[in-house]
């Protein structure tokens, strides 16, 4: 039987990554976050940093800067060769053990290979800008410039590897508003349908 894996995509600042940890200690099964980040930099020899700032996100100018990238590595261009490393990593993981992935599309590269619980996370603009204005301190741009510029960025990332639309509800089992319900309690509710 496959392992269960739950997937979970989420606006930036809506608080994803926090119930991705926390549903996986509730759950006693590995959260992979920053841990894949690191898995990803070994396999790939690219810097950790490179990879969390385009392991998910678009260069800055959109789909057209990926679709022409220089191609670098075997004849494909360094964001293809991270997606290539990327899924490879995550087919292992949910391979190997029951676990939460946060990000990377997991949930479009697991889908038939896995019992998948594909979750997104998001919450009103406003909410999201405290958040990581609280979290990662002021900025030199707004933070609702900052978070359009990365939701835009991430959902570019998601089209473009999946022809598919991130965010969209269909796509997923379950969509919750980590502001309205609250961290612990969408923890409690993604906990309890796995």
């Amino acid at each position: 039987m496959a392992n269960r894996v739950i997937t979970i995509s989420r606006e930036f600042g809506s608080g994803g990554r926090t119930v991705g940890k926390h549903t996986a200690e509730k759950l006693g099964i590995p959260c992979y976050d920053n841990e894949l980040l690191e898995k990803i930099a070994e396999e790939s020899g690219l810097a950790k940093e490179y990879i969390a700032e385009r392991g998910e996100y678009t260069p800055r100018g959109g789909w057209l800067a990926t679709a022409f990238a220089d191609r670098s590595v075997n004849g494909l261009s360094v964001q293809d060769y991270l997606w290539t490393v990327q899924r490879k990593l995550i087919l292992e993981l949910a391979e190997k053990e029951s676990c939460v992935i946060v990000g990377r599309c997991a949930d479009y590269i697991l889908e038939g290979k896995a019992d998948l619980l594909k979750v997104f996370i998001h919450a009103p603009m406003d909410k999201r800008a405290e958040r990581i204005v609280k979290l990662y301190g002021e900025t030199s741009e707004s933070p609702e410039k900052r978070l359009r510029d990365k939701d835009k960025r991430r959902a570019a990332y998601y089209q473009f590897y999946t022809d598919t639309e991130w965010g969209k509800s269909q796509h997923y089992h379950i969509s919750l508003d980590s502001d309205a319900i609250g961290i612990d309690r969408c923890v409690d509710i993604i906990a309890g349908l796995y």
